[in-house]
């Protein structure tokens, strides 16, 4: 489980930071990165992460759909989330090695209403509130995120 969801991340990444326009470039990408998989297992892979392939005016590209993105990785960032603790200002969410930035971005995505921003580093992200009044529902939103409840 833990190859897959390592792909996974790979893949994220990749469909984030370039523009790949079909699935074997991305294969080619995902092997290149150390990921020897198939095209049966990639396509499944993107339906189950919602990535989806849309034409744009340099041609074909994979993104991540907004609709899917926050019910699909719900379950992956859930994964990932290994504690979340607080003091009087801030939020801490603590990460499996080298997944902090990516839950980063995903709290981030979300446009939490009362959350300013995040700054991750390799295992944790800190989170600021707009205000320390609404940390209890910041942390119990984020906890239902890491126990996949969120909606």
């Amino acid at each position: 489980m833990a190859k897959k969801k390592e792909r996974q991340f790979a893949i994220k990444q990749i469909v984030q930071e370039e523009q790949i326009s079909n699935q074997s470039e991305l294969l080619s990408r995902l092997q290149g990165k150390g990921y020897n998989t198939t095209q049966a297992t990639l396509s499944r892979d993107l339906h189950e992460m919602g990535i989806i392939r849309v034409p744009t005016p340099e041609g074909y590209r994979y993104v991540i759909s907004e609709q899917e993105s926050s019910h699909s990785f719900v379950k992956l960032v859930g994964m990932e989330i290994l504690g979340i603790y607080n003091n009087e200002s801030v939020l801490v969410v603590r990460t499996i090695t080298g997944r902090a930035t990516g839950v980063a971005l995903f709290i981030d995505q979300i446009k939490h209403r009362n959350i300013l921003g995040t700054v991750a580093g390799e295992n944790s992200i800190i989170v600021v509130p707009d205000s320390v009044a609404n940390l209890p529902k910041i942390k119990t939103d984020l906890e239902n995120i890491a126990c996949q409840k969120w909606s």
